[in-house]
């Protein structure tokens, strides 16, 4: 195992940049996720870290080597790619094993890791299939089990769920992370999907236009988003966000409709409210608003309603009998504000 450190890390082709200048320290047995939307510059910078991308300017350290020259074979790094990459004339035991063969280890020890590795990931009863023979899940283990064998420094993996349908890839990440907690190696996961960002990672670093966003714990960047971007990119459903001003006690959108603000806020001029869906109820007193669209989930029921001309989302614990237009009121925990400046940074 081994600490990661990308310290003022630039990438550009040409004379266009994609990665500005990002700097961070992932700790020893870490396991840190790069999330942010399409093109955002996360996959380029792990497949920096792999060595399959050289980089324009900085330096990446693993366990304290710089390794900006070195090869991908000599990093000491294993990656889980998006597309499996598996060997199709190979079984499920070669495909595995195939790394440890190439490094000249004698069968026994190579036979040895396979069977510890299969263990693990419960692909023991599949180790003599071909790939084509297995299920789109096996086959992510599988591409798993090879990496586990080379005992790596650092894992990385590349989106390694987006081909898998929405069940499976819960299923799986509850696997990778109960692996990770096993095997307590370095890990680095790239994911568009902020959910398995949240589920997944000690520490998550949120992409932007190749910039890093925020970096923190899931539930810091939640509850405390440093910018809007981040407010609406972690969580689902989005942080509701209302632009205006702040006018006596209330913040005032710009449709004239007031928000109640916090008692006692003393801090910078906000021209930006935002407010959680879960943070948001249906209430006998509160601010004026129309039922657009009942959404009930079983255990939840999402509602999107109008105040004035913007849309707001609720999540509700309790199952309501709302109808489409129909008025209500609906009342902020004013203790779960967000309040950002007009170019978007938090002010409270």
């Amino acid at each position: 195992m081994a600490s990661v450190t990308i310290d003022q890390v630039r990438k550009q082709y040409g004379a266009v940049p994609v990665i500005h200048d990002i700097s961070m320290n992932i700790e020893d047995g870490e396991f840190v996720t790069l999330v942010g939307p399409s093109g955002c510059g996360k996959s380029t910078l792990l497949r920096m870290l792999a060595g399959l991308e050289d980089i324009s300017g900085g330096e990446i350290r693993i366990g304290g080597r710089v390794v900006n020259d070195v090869a991908p074979k000599e990093r000491d790094i294993a990656m889980v790619f998006q597309s499996y990459a598996l060997y199709p004339h190979m079984t499920v035991a070669e495909n595995m094993g195939f790394a440890l063969k190439l490094k000249g280890e004698d069968r026994a020890t190579i036979e040895k890791s396979v069977r510890e590795a299969a263990d693990i990931l419960a692909l023991a009863p599949l180790l003599d299939r071909l790939p084509k023979q297995l299920s789109g899940g096996q086959r992510q283990r599988v591409a798993m089990g090879r990496a586990i064998v080379r005992q790596p420094q650092v894992y990385l993996f590349d989106e390694p769920l987006s081909n898998l349908d929405a069940k499976l890839r819960v299923t799986m990440r509850a696997e990778i992370k109960d692996l990770h907690q096993r095997l307590k190696t370095t890990t680095v996961y790239v994911t568009h999907d902020q959910i398995e960002a949240m589920t997944m990672a000690d520490r998550i670093v949120v992409m932007r236009g190749g910039k890093v966003e925020q970096i923190g714990k899931p539930l810091e960047l939640y509850d405390r988003p440093a910018n809007t971007f981040v407010a609406t990119f972690i969580g689902s459903p989005a942080m509701n966000l209302f632009e205006g001003s702040i006018m006596d006690s209330l913040f005032v959108t710009r449709d004239g409709v007031g928000l109640p603000m916090p008692a006692d806020y003393r801090g910078a001029m906000a021209e930006v409210y935002g407010i959680r869906p879960e943070h948001l109820t249906i209430s006998e007193t509160g601010v004026p608003a129309t039922v657009v669209v009942v959404e009930p989930t079983g255990s939840e029921t999402h509602v999107l309603v109008k105040l004035g001309s913007a849309d707001a989302n609720l999540v509700l614990k309790d199952r309501v009998d709302l109808q489409p237009g129909q008025p209500v009121q609906v009342a902020p925990d004013r203790a779960k504000l967000h309040l950002f400046s007009a170019q978007g940074i938090r002010v409270n």
